[in-house]
């Protein structure tokens, strides 16, 4: 990417650097774009970057000041309590860190962590574009071919826009972007597949228009933009719970199946005699029933001929993790059930031991947080790399 940008003399922009956007991530991929500059003595270009970790100091003011945190998706506003029990916290860029380093003439950007489409929006902004043809030109590009069809993961599409309209062309020869494809991804990964949610307002969907250009391209007109009244911006954190190890058990006999649940009690149970009652979690998922939804599975009362159970231990020490799992699992074999006479346990073991897993993380911070200046919270800083 970065050897290509220098050729064509175009800007090279990346968001969530790492996938998670910290500080270290962004640090990182400049250091990298250092060395790939040097090692192919490319001339000098400017570099910029911006960071999104948030200090749970910055956090904790706002909410001693009466400046609500608000939760997303049903969530409780953020409490101390809360907020004390997070690891680490990083804000979602919308478009303005990367305008400004845009306009301070960088040719590559390093993005903390970003709304995925902003980071195409602000190129069409920089240029002059309104807000929404620009954040619909975001949308439409944010996951490369997923707007086109047949399915083939992330092949290049390419997007076109003017003051009224945007149209997007599949460039593998073997793609399409049709109607139903573009319009399809439009509604992707929202609650309302109308609105998308950006720092700063909303791309409003709900009357744009498609139209097949050609074979390869499809025309969006009729989006709009809608200004916020409060700029907010997205925060996301998580707070450690502790180690953890996973283990698997297959079942096929029918009486186990059906009393499952009385199986991973008494599992559950042997693991409160060794440990005690606090301190320690065991998560099991029953693929076969219901492992993927819970309890909001509808057919989780079908009979099936076999179940895997995947167990999760979690504890403070990594010691205390994998004897934890081991009993968690193993336990199964080992429970006893009603009419059940012989001492055979129903129970199957892909693996004889357990296996360590990253350390387990909840969801602590999913919520918005209202700000003076939409660059607030993202710091902006330049270099330049070369000879």
């Amino acid at each position: 990417m970065l050897l290509a940008s220098r050729k064509i003399g175009v800007p090279m922009m990346i968001g969530s650097a790492g996938d998670t956007g910290t500080n270290s991530r962004v640090d990182m991929y400049v250091e990298m774009i250092r060395e790939i500059a040097a090692e192919h003595k490319l001339p000098p270009f400017k570099i910029g970057w911006f960071y999104s970790e948030v200090s749970k100091e910055y956090v904790l003011n706002k909410i001693l000041s009466g400046s609500a945190v608000t939760g997303l998706d049903a969530r409780a506003d953020l409490t101390e309590e809360e907020l004390d029990a997070t690891s680490r916290i990083v804000a979602m860029a919308g478009v303005h860190p990367f305008v400004k380093l845009l306009e301070e003439g960088c040719d590559v950007i390093i993005g903390g962590r970003s709304s995925d489409s902003a980071i195409f929006a602000a190129a069409a902004l920089h240029r002059g574009y309104p807000e929404a043809q620009s954040y619909y030109l975001g949308k439409v590009l944010e996951c490369a071919s997923f707007c086109a069809e047949p399915y083939g993961a992330k092949e290049t599409v390419l997007g076109e826009i003017t003051n009224d309209m945007v149209e997007v062309t599949a460039m593998n020869p073997g793609q399409r972007c049709t109607i139903a494809s573009v319009a399809g991804h439009a509604m992707y990964e929202r609650s309302n597949p109308f609105h998308e949610f950006v720092a700063g307002g909303m791309l409003d969907m709900t009357n744009c228009h498609y139209e097949q250009q050609s074979e390869k391209t499809t025309r969006v007109t009729g989006m709009e933009f809608v200004p916020a009244e409060q700029f907010r911006v997205k925060l996301e954190g998580s707070g450690k719970i502790g180690e953890r190890f996973v283990g698997m058990a297959g079942i096929r006999d029918p009486y186990t199946i059906a009393n499952v649940d009385a199986v991973i009690d008494w599992a559950r149970e042997q693991a409160k005699e060794r440990f005690g009652p606090d301190g320690w979690e065991l998560h099991y998922n029953v693929f076969g029933r219901n492992g993927i939804m819970g309890d909001m599975e509808p057919l989780k009362d079908a009979p099936v001929h076999e179940l895997m159970v995947v167990v999760q231990g979690i504890a403070p020490t990594v010691e205390m993790a994998e004897e934890l799992t081991m009993t968690g699992t193993r336990q199964l074999f080992y429970a006893r059930l009603p009419d059940v006479k012989g001492t055979a346990g129903g129970v199957s073991f892909i693996l004889e031991e357990v296996l360590h897993a990253s350390p387990a993380y909840r969801w602590t911070l999913n919520h918005t947080m209202a700000v003076d200046d939409p660059l607030e919270l993202f710091p902006t800083h330049t270099a330049m790399i070369g000879a």
